[in-house]
């Protein structure tokens, strides 16, 4: 058995201006360092036994702000863990999109990483994480477009919400390799944080 908590990093200004982001490295807008407290201030209550995150520095400093708060150890980044690559649509707003490539820039090829490759990263990284923490409770801090496909090829079924900046997650195997969804794109601990002022 393993306990996976997922985690959406916290708000960045690309996310505010509608930017895509991708492998490019933005950091947390105020906003977003005040979501990471929040969500660091709730996971207090619980018990983890690690904490890892994508290399990209707005999981970084979500899961930093996490660790500190709470007392979970750190366990380091991973690359695997990286936001879904966009090619060519890094650090468009969706107005960019449209005057690049025009209306049909969805149906086009422009250097969008699959499922299929995206999930072998994750595959890659899970076997790993397994392998080297059996039947503890770990969180992995990551991005709505890796979580998404990742979430939607364990439950086999598709995520029909939008995955919110600091949403938790969790998902437990167990021993019989069959994985339980025990909170899904939970943001309750955001309640006065979810407006910016």
């Amino acid at each position: 058995m393993i306990k996976v908590g997922f985690i959406r990093h916290g708000t960045t200004e690309w996310n505010l201006a509608g930017r895509m982001q991708g492998h490019m490295d933005t950091e947390l807008a105020e906003i977003g360092i005040k979501q990471a407290e929040r969500l660091a201030s709730r996971l207090k209550l619980d018990e983890w036994d690690g904490l890892m995150s994508s290399d990209l520095i707005r999981a970084k400093q979500t899961a930093q702000t996490i660790s500190e708060v709470t007392g979970t150890p750190f366990l380091g980044t991973d690359s695997r863990l990286r936001e879904r690559h966009f090619g060519q649509l890094e650090g468009t707003t969706l107005e960019d999109r449209i005057t690049l490539f025009g209306e049909s820039w969805r149906e086009q090829d422009l250097g969008l990483e699959s499922d299929e490759l995206l999930l072998q990263r994750w595959f890659s990284f899970f076997e790993e994480l397994e392998a080297n923490h059996p039947g503890k409770r770990i969180l992995l801090v990551s991005h709505g477009g890796y979580i998404a496909p990742v979430l939607e090829h364990i439950m086999g079924k598709p995520i029909t919400s939008h995955l919110n900046n600091t949403s938790l997650t969790v998902m437990v195997l167990s021993e019989g390799q069959v994985w339980n969804c025990h909170l899904l794109n939970c943001t309750a601990h955001l309640d006065d944080t979810n407006n910016p002022q």
